[in-house]
């Protein structure tokens, strides 16, 4: 079996990749390499018997959750909830419920979630994954709902699912799990009539996910190119926002310099001052590859709550 299969649910015997050029587009599933090791260790407490007991004792802890139906066996899966909370196995197993749970309150978003069936939002081209990490190794997502955005042509809630299909490719990733991610928002040519979209159940759906429900170290959200109109969004969103993911919001404008300070520029696309000179990869060249792991998102999709898998 190749390596990197056991981490995935679906056990894939090929993990899939699109050739770009030179560049080959794929999951990194690889094991930590030194730097996210150093980091899983100072930061999340990860050593090989903190991990081997935590996981010991996680899966114990979730054999008693005779309502759940959950991949028990799969050691890779259980660290995939133990990074995000240190390899504390109590903090983990409600990680777990409120994963599972905000999928339940939310089916309507959650079922049949594939790549296949959210094409729309990718062909759009305003949900991107940049193809290189940032520098300390975070994956970094980019959404733009500003002139790009034809939002009477693509939802918020088909923005959302975009979202949920990359954040749970990326929880897959060793690396993703330790380093985490940051989000880019990059709001240029926002209009009212693309303000009006917004309202508060989603703002809460997004930050109830965010604050409550994703198995993933959301590192920072970087607002760039805002019209003055976004205040009205932000507004939406303030009141459910906890101190420290509230934090974690810092909003840059067109100032790239503020931007820099958080993002190396070495890190970044000319378009965002930066010097990178990798392609970037669009909605679709992603999509092509996540399609690809339908088969993944349909074992993902296939754990959860016995209650909601019935019906």
């Amino acid at each position: 079996m190749v390596q990197g299969a056991s981490i995935m649910l679906s056990g894939l015997e090929q993990l899939p990749s699109i050739q770009f050029g030179d560049f080959t587009l794929q999951f990194e599933l690889d094991d930590l390499p030194p730097s996210a090791r150093e980091i899983a260790r100072k930061e999340l407490r990860e050593t090989p018997e903190v991990s081997k007991d935590a996981v010991a004792t996680l899966r114990d802890m979730l054999k008693d959750e005779n309502d759940l139906h959950l991949p028990l066996d799969n050691d890779a899966w259980l660290v995939r909830f133990l990074r995000p909370c240190k390899f504390h196995p109590q903090s983990a197993f409600e990680l777990v419920k409120r994963y599972y749970a905000f999928k339940v309150k939310h089916f309507d978003m959650y079922r049949n979630l594939l790549p296949s069936r959210e094409q729309n939002i990718f062909n759009h081209n305003i949900l991107t994954v940049m193809p290189n990490r940032d520098q300390y190794g975070r994956r970094m997502l980019l959404i733009e709902l500003g002139k790009k955005w034809k939002h009477n042509k693509c939802s918020l809630d088909e923005v959302f699912k975009g979202c949920v299909l990359f954040l749970e490719a990326a929880m897959l990733e060793p690396e993703t799990q330790v380093a985490g991610a940051i989000v880019i928002f990059d709001m240029d040519g926002l209009s009212l009539q693309q303000v009006w979209q917004f309202t508060p159940p989603f703002a809460k759906r997004i930050v109830d996910w965010l604050q409550e429900s994703v198995p993933l170290r959301i590192k920072g959200i970087h607002i760039v190119n805002q019209p003055y109109i976004f205040n009205m969004v932000f507004a939406l969103f303030k009141p459910f926002l906890r101190e420290k993911l509230r934090n974690r919001i810092i909003f840059h404008g067109s100032d790239r310099n503020s931007l820099h300070q958080h993002v190396s520029a070495k890190c970044l696309p000319l378009n965002y001052g930066g010097t990178l000179e990798m392609p970037q990869i669009t909605g679709p060249q992603w999509l092509e590859l996540l399609i690809k792991c339908d088969a993944e998102y349909e074992a993902i999709n296939s754990y959860g709550y016995k209650k909601v898998l019935n019906k």
